[in-house]
């Protein structure tokens, strides 16, 4: 196990994170969802974040997302801190830079597996083609078919698929799998992997289960708003091998 962030990169650091906080509300009913975080994430890690509900692991991906706003600290994406930008410029760096996936996939009913990723490449500078973006996920015969004709977890693949077709320099992935049985969330996961292996996408992914750890570069684990471990995994595994 390695502490301390000097040890765990692979590449330039990305981000830099120091003393973030973030309180909701204020007086003795405040709730204090991080408490001066400090850490750094290398370009094209793939990161776990491990910890109970409540414990500031989707609070932390709002706001490197930009999503949600710090109470105190900063964040830097490259050069650029993120804590001193209003809002048309954080929308800038989403659009630009940003790719999400949630639990649940957000499709539009009424649009095609293609239709649905198109969505984001007919607005993105430099998109995938929907195509290209569907067969990376292993939806190449799918282009097609509407969301109701899709299984759970192929609808998250065309999320991912979605996601991922502007090409962003991150993915952040809140509980992709927490609504999927394990044989399908290990084929998310499986996605999941080879885009980060091959357009090497710094990915994020929160999760309640700890079996998911064994595939990420780096673990974190999350309590109380606080990161209380971080380490690197010596062996990193493919999804398919996990079992839960």
């Amino acid at each position: 196990m390695t502490n301390g962030t000097d040890a765990i990169l692979t590449g330039e650091p990305l981000y830099r994170v120091e003393g973030l906080t973030k309180t909701y509300g204020s007086g003795p009913t405040a709730v204090h969802a991080l408490r001066g975080v400090d850490l750094e994430i290398g370009s094209g890690e793939l990161i776990v974040l491990l910890g109970p509900s409540g414990s500031g692991k989707s609070t932390m991906l709002n706001i490197l997302g930009g999503l949600d706003a710090a109470s105190a600290g900063h964040v830097w994406f490259d050069d650029a801190d993120l804590t001193g930008c209003d809002d048309r410029a954080l929308t800038a760096y989403r659009r630009q830079h940003v790719g999400f996936v949630f639990q649940f996939y957000n499709l539009v009913a009424s649009l095609t597996a293609r239709e649905n990723v198109a969505l984001i490449t007919d607005i993105a500078a430099d998109p995938l083609a929907p195509e290209a973006a569907l067969a990376m996920v292993g939806l190449d015969a799918r282009l097609d078919h509407f969301p109701a004709q899709l299984s759970g977890g192929e609808q998250q693949r065309v999320a991912i698929a979605r996601a991922i077709a502007k090409k962003p320099r991150v993915l952040f992935c809140d509980e992709p799998t927490g609504a999927l049985d394990s044989q399908t969330g290990i084929l998310v996961l499986e996605a999941l992997q080879h885009v980060n292996q091959t357009l090497g996408t710094t990915t994020l992914i929160i999760t309640h289960n700890a079996v998911i750890a064994d595939i990420a570069d780096v673990v974190w684990q999350f309590a109380d708003g606080q990161l209380v471990d971080r380490r690197r995994n010596r062996v990193r595994r493919t999804a398919s091998a996990l079992r839960w």
